[in-house]
């Protein structure tokens, strides 16, 4: 694999930060619309097509575990992708990643049910969500690392905000293409109304592949390349050098509980019968929640391009934890008008700060040479957590699941981690890219074996 030279401390190329940025906005919507789509079939759909609708308990916990199995499959695709990302480039992962992404959905949308198979349909679901879950470990840190490494150090908080703005467009776009469906008659839904949505990734993989492949490979990694050629096993290096680093990104990844929970497990218990709220108003509130989020996003890390990455991270981390009870207190009494205003605020400003912010404040503990392994691996094992946080949430939430406040309880609880990585986290927001995640030790350590791009 050769990556084209570039001289040591050469800028990008006229535009490409705009263009990296465009890019991972677009590919992550597209993304993870793929990956919405299946949380919300997962609360909605699935209990009655994949599992025994004798037992509609069991048969929602065991949806909502399936959607958890993509969680469990990041770890592993993390590991792998950011590897070869850190060997290969950005480039090639987020076009791999892009493409599993649209067929492994596109296979959903054509499963067969449990009475045309049996118990062989829910294996075929799982294991096509472990294809989702893989490709989602390696899509937002190798978007991640594209976007902060054309950017312009002071504006970075900023440009790899397009990353997590693009993967609430995806959630914005999921809600809103399940808004008609949910619509259907229960026959029509359960049938093949469901399918649409998972049939509609070939559009998805198409349009993202158009956009990925005209992109530039990074200037820090080509220089990277170039100089001194890239390390021969990334995880060693991220290891002996970023332990420490690793573990902050885990901690601070499990603030994304806020996002599962909001965006399943309310969903799930909004539309029980323990409180008997609508589906088009419950996925509404999402889509209001997402728009809000579009704006609050990018607004976020501009602040934290001027006050610094830990302040803007924490107001979203601490926030979420209280703010979470009032979401799901207003979801408990019915009423909808306190429903779509705390989840606004909960999901669209609160969690924005955190969720805005964290591409440049994890991509930023890292080296060049090990960035794409450091985000991918931290946030993924965080985010298996964050994953099975739903099928746990089930469980606190009791035989009748309507203990709401033991489930904001637990959400508050999974806040308390990032709060604590992010106070023991250096500030980085005014440190040169090249810089970045270096240390003085580093000047007198033993050169690093590495192999020639």
């Amino acid at each position: 694999m050769s990556v084209p030279a570039m001289p040591r401390g050469a800028a990008a190329p006229p535009g490409q930060p705009r263009k990296a940025a465009t890019a991972a906005w677009i590919g992550s919507a597209l993304e993870y619309y793929d990956f919405f789509i299946y949380g919300s079939a997962a609360a909605l759909i699935f209990p009655a097509v994949f599992f025994d609708e004798s037992d509609p308990a069991t048969a929602t916990l065991l949806s909502l575990a399936t959607f958890g199995v993509a969680y469990a499959a990041r770890p592993v695709g993390a590991l792998v992708l950011g590897h070869f990302g850190d060997k290969l480039g950005r480039k090639k992962i987020m076009v791999f990643t892009l493409m599993l992404m649209g067929l492994s959905t596109f296979l959903i949308g054509c499963l067969p049910s449990r009475d045309q198979v049996g118990t062989l349909a829910p294996v075929l679901l799982v294991l096509c969500r472990v294809l989702q879950g893989i490709s989602a470990a390696g899509e937002q840190a190798s978007a991640n690392s594209m976007t902060l490494e054309h950017a312009p150090p002071d504006r970075r908080g900023f440009f790899t905000s397009f990353t997590l703005s693009g993967t609430q467009g995806g959630q914005l776009l999921a809600t809103l293409v399940f808004l008609p469906v949910s619509a259907l008659p229960e026959e029509q839904l359960l049938s093949w109304g469901w399918r649409v949505p998972f049939w509609l990734s070939v559009v998805v993989a198409v349009v993202g592949w158009v956009i990925r492949r005209k992109l530039d490979e990074t200037p820090a990694f080509a220089q990277q390349a170039a100089r001194a050629g890239v390390v021969k096993l990334p995880l060693v290096v991220l290891l002996r050098e970023h332990w420490a680093d690793v573990l902050r990104v885990i901690a601070g990844a499990l603030i994304a509980s806020v996002s599962t929970i909001f965006t399943v497990w309310a969903l799930a218990y909004a539309t029980s019968d323990a409180v008997g709220m609508s589906r088009t108003a419950m996925l509404w509130v999402g889509a209001l929640a997402n728009v809000v989020a579009l704006a609050a996003i990018p607004l976020w890390a501009t602040l934290s391009d001027r006050i610094g990455r830990r302040p803007v991270y924490l107001i979203g981390a601490v926030g979420s934890a209280v703010t979470m009870f009032l979401y799901l207190w207003a979801v408990s009494t019915g009423s909808y008008l306190l429903t779509f205003l705390l989840g606004i605020l909960c999901f669209g400003v609160v969690y924005s700060a955190a969720n805005g912010v964290w591409p440049a404040f994890y991509g930023e503990m890292f080296t060049t040479r090990v960035r794409l392994s450091g985000v991918a691996i931290g946030t993924q094992i965080g985010f298996a957590a964050a994953g099975f946080a739903v099928t746990f949430a089930a469980r606190i939430a009791g035989p009748g699941g309507d203990d709401w406040s033991a489930v904001a309880l637990f959400t508050a609880a999974l806040c308390v981690p990032p709060v604590i990585a992010a106070l023991s986290a250096r500030e980085t927001h005014r440190v040169p890219t090249q810089a970045l995640g270096e240390r003085p030790a580093r000047a007198t350590a033993e050169p690093e074996k590495v192999t020639a791009a």
